[in-house]
C-alpha cells in the first residue's frame, strides 16, 4: 500500500467474453503458456490499493482454464452487449465487499499496475474532486494520430475533469499555428466507479451522444455523472487481432529470456 491519503481499497472486476469477431476466443490465446487474460490478472495482482479480483465471464470454458492458476471467477449472462453491464451485475453481486469497482480490460496483459493503483487512490481520496468516476488519458504521441476514429479523445478541465469524449480531434483547431496550441489527449479505456454509481449507469438506456459516437462513457456525462481524468505517461496496448496476439507473444518470450539469461 502506498503512503498517500485513504487506505481504501477497490476490487478489480475483469470482463471476459468467449465471444470476438475479429479474434474469436482470444481470451484464453495460450502461446506463452497460460491464457491471455491470465496475464491481465497477473499484471491486476501486482497492484498495492486492489483488494480482490474477479473475472466475470461469459463461458463456462473461461472458467475452466483460470482454474489452474486459482484465479477467481463469476459466471455472468451470456446476452449482456457490453463489457460494461457484466462489470455491473458482477458489482451487485458483490455488494458488501469494496465500494470502488475498477473495470480493467481483459485483453490488456501489459497494462501499467500503477495505473490502476493511481485510479484507486484517485476514488479514494476526496479531496481531488469527490468525482463517481475515474478514468486515464495520455497525451497524443507519434505515430498516434488524433484524426484516427477508431482512437478516443479527451478533453480535460483544469480540475482535472471530462469535459467531452469523441472519436473526432477535439478540440477543434480553428486557426492552426496561431500559439496556445491545446493538447490532445488519447483516453485509456480503463474505469473506477463507485459500485452503487456503476449499477444506476448500467441500467440507464443509452443515450443520444452515446449512440452517436458509440462511446458508453457519454451516457454518464449526458446524466451529469462527473468523470474525473488522471493523466499517464503511456498507454498500454489491447488485443485485438491475432498479429497483435503475436506481437505480444513475442514481446513476452524476449523478455522471459532475458530474465533466465541474468538469473
Amino acid at each position: 500500500m502506498d503512503q498517500r491519503g485513504s487506505t481504501l481499497a477497490a476490487t478489480v472486476v475483469i470482463p471476459a467474453r468467449y465471444g470476438s469477431t475479429r479474434f474469436p476466443a482470444k481470451v484464453l490465446a495460450s502461446r506463452t503458456g497460460k491464457p491471455l487474460i491470465q496475464h491481465v490478472v497477473d499484471q491486476v495482482r501486482k497492484c498495492r490499493r486492489v483488494d480482490d479480483i474477479v473475472v466475470a465471464a461469459d463461458d463456462e470454458r473461461i472458467v475452466a482454464a483460470l482454474r489452474p492458476f486459482g484465479t477467481n471467477c463469476m459466471l455472468t449472462d451470456p446476452n449482456h452487449p457490453s463489457g460494461t453491464d457484466r462489470v455491473a451485475e458482477a458489482a451487485a453481486r458483490l455488494k458488501g465487499k469494496s465500494d470502488v469497482i475498477i473495470n480493467v480490460q481483459g485483453d490488456e496483459p501489459e497494462i501499467e499496475p500503477d495505473t490502476i493503483d493511481e485510479l484507486a487512490y484517485r476514488m479514494a481520496d476526496e479531496g481531488l474532486g469527490g468525482y463517481e468516476m475515474w478514468t486515464a488519458a495520455t497525451p497524443f504521441r507519434p505515430p498516434a494520430d488524433p484524426a484516427d476514429p477508431n482512437l478516443v479523445k479527451v478533453v480535460i478541465t483544469r480540475n482535472s475533469r471530462a469535459m467531452y469524449f469523441s472519436r473526432s480531434p477535439i478540440p477543434f483547431r480553428r486557426d492552426p499555428g496561431s500559439g496556445n496550441e491545446p493538447t490532445y489527449y488519447l483516453h485509456v479505456g480503463i474505469y473506477a466507479y463507485r459500485r452503487d454509481t456503476l449499477v444506476r449507469l448500467a441500467g440507464w438506456k443509452p443515450t443520444p451522444c452515446e449512440q452517436a459516437e458509440k462511446l458508453e462513457q457519454l451516457r454518464a456525462l449526458e446524466h451529469d455523472i462527473a468523470i474525473g481524468v488522471t493523466v499517464i505517461e503511456r498507454a498500454s496496448h489491447g488485443i485485438d487481432t491475432r498479429e497483435q496476439y503475436e506481437q505480444f507473444v513475442n514481446r513476452y518470450l524476449e523478455e522471459k529470456g532475458a530474465k533466465q539469461r541474468v538469473k
